[in-house]
């Protein structure tokens, strides 16, 4: 058995897309997934399988939400080991500045982060810091100049529907929890 994190893209977000964590949490137990707790109301679910195939549990999770509450909502899973992972690789400069916002974005397979951060362009450095490992793309920028930066931008364009956000908070405890 390995333990996943199932995040999920644009829920509970300004009214929308409501979906109450103890009863999605009920709804993977009930398709037969173990050890299963959500993280804030954001979309976090973890989660125990005995499969290794991704794809599938991606699909699996989509479908469970599709019929629990109707919402056609986009999910990236990574293992819990390609996260420590990923946080292990993250740039020095991630999650260190106080009067920076610190976020990573995960990438929704099929899109990959090379072709999303190529799709975005080159940040300018006196906005914000790029890097990546893996499908999660590590980004800080100064909280007075944030919305100048290109990742700021790329959450309107259509790259938003690859990715989905956490702050460096929201990402690291998955790993405590």
């Amino acid at each position: 058995m390995e333990k996943y994190i199932a995040l999920l893209r644009g829920i509970n977000v300004g009214g929308k897309n409501k979906i109450s964590m103890p009863v999605l949490k009920n709804a993977f137990i009930e398709n037969g997934f173990s050890d299963v707790s959500t993280y804030i109301n954001s979309g976090n679910v973890l989660f125990f399988s005995k499969s290794k195939d991704k794809e599938k549990l991606q699909a699996e999770c989509r479908r469970i939400i599709m019929e629990k509450f109707g919402l056609n909502i986009a999910v990236m899973v990574i293992s819990a080991q390609e996260l420590s992972d990923a946080l292990d690789h993250a740039p020095k400069w991630w999650d260190t500045d106080t009067e920076s916002k610190h976020n990573a974005f995960f990438v929704i397979p099929p899109a990959t982060a090379e072709s999303l951060i190529e799709s975005v362009g080159d940040e300018n450095p006196e906005y914000a810091r790029v890097s990546h490992y893996g499908q999660v793309i590590f980004w800080s920028a100064p909280i007075k100049t944030f919305t100048r930066t290109s990742w700021s931008k790329a959450i309107s364009s259509k790259v938003y529907y690859n990715i989905t956000v956490r702050n460096s908070n929201t990402t690291k405890k998955p790993l405590v929890v």
